[in-house]
């Protein structure tokens, strides 16, 4: 029986189908997000993203797992960053993992259940940033394709910037990097002493008059590494 020749003059049009077009800051490169996003099919770009993980079609997702999560909120990063997902009209967090990891255990990084879980509802209610938890990072993909595929998003802007601080707030994030001290406390010894220097040199008695039991964070400046 003779083979069927392929006509190349057929006027028939081949229909080619694009693939979804993600794309991933490069601090994501070799996360197992990528990999099964181009698994699944997806283009999946590499870039410098000042603002969030994953940018696709309109939508900014910023992705933790949980223990980045626990992590960031500790340390006040992630409020930094909910602040410059605001640029975007349509954001999401994905925490991913929370099937593995206990998100409410009042033993991990001693941080109390209902400590996270308000500052979930402050994540939802004050910052209006929608919460995905997904099982891991095949699932995040899955996420990620869908809203790819939506065809009532439209194509992304990049002109999403990080948030420049002024030298009151670049002091009172400074300070707010040791445990236990927040926008008040910081705003607090600064008002106080009046600079970084100042607190760093201050005795203890004088640190515990201004912020009380959580100035023993400040401890740790006088030990060795």
């Amino acid at each position: 029986m003779p083979k069927k020749l392929f006509d190349i003059f057929s006027k028939r049009k081949i229909k080619i189908i694009e693939k979804p077009k993600i794309i991933a800051d490069y601090r994501e490169k070799n996360s197992l997000v990528i990999s099964s996003l181009m698994s699944l099919g997806a283009d999946v770009e590499i870039k410098e993203l000042k603002v969030a993980d994953y940018l696709v079609k309109d939508v900014a997702i910023e992705r933790k797992t949980v223990s980045d999560f626990i992590s960031s909120m500790i340390n006040k990063r992630l409020l930094r960053q909910l602040e410059e997902l605001q640029q975007y009209n349509k954001k999401i967090l994905i925490i991913e993992g929370a099937d593995k990891e206990e998100l409410y255990s009042d033993n991990s990084e001693g941080i109390n259940a209902n400590a996270v879980r308000g500052f979930l509802l402050s994540i939802t209610l004050r910052h209006n940033i929608p919460i995905i938890f997904t099982k891991n990072s095949e699932d995040t993909a899955k996420f990620l394709l869908v809203i790819a595929k939506k065809k009532e998003y439209s194509e992304i802007g990049l002109n999403a910037k990080k948030k420049s601080l002024n030298k009151k707030e670049q002091m009172q994030l400074i300070l707010e990097g040791f445990q236990g001290i927040g926008p008040k406390n910081s705003k607090k010894l600064l008002e106080k002493f009046g600079s970084l220097k100042n607190i760093i040199d201050a005795s203890q008695e004088e640190l515990k008059s201004c912020i009380g039991k959580k100035s023993e964070i400040f401890k740790i400046l006088n030990e060795k590494y």
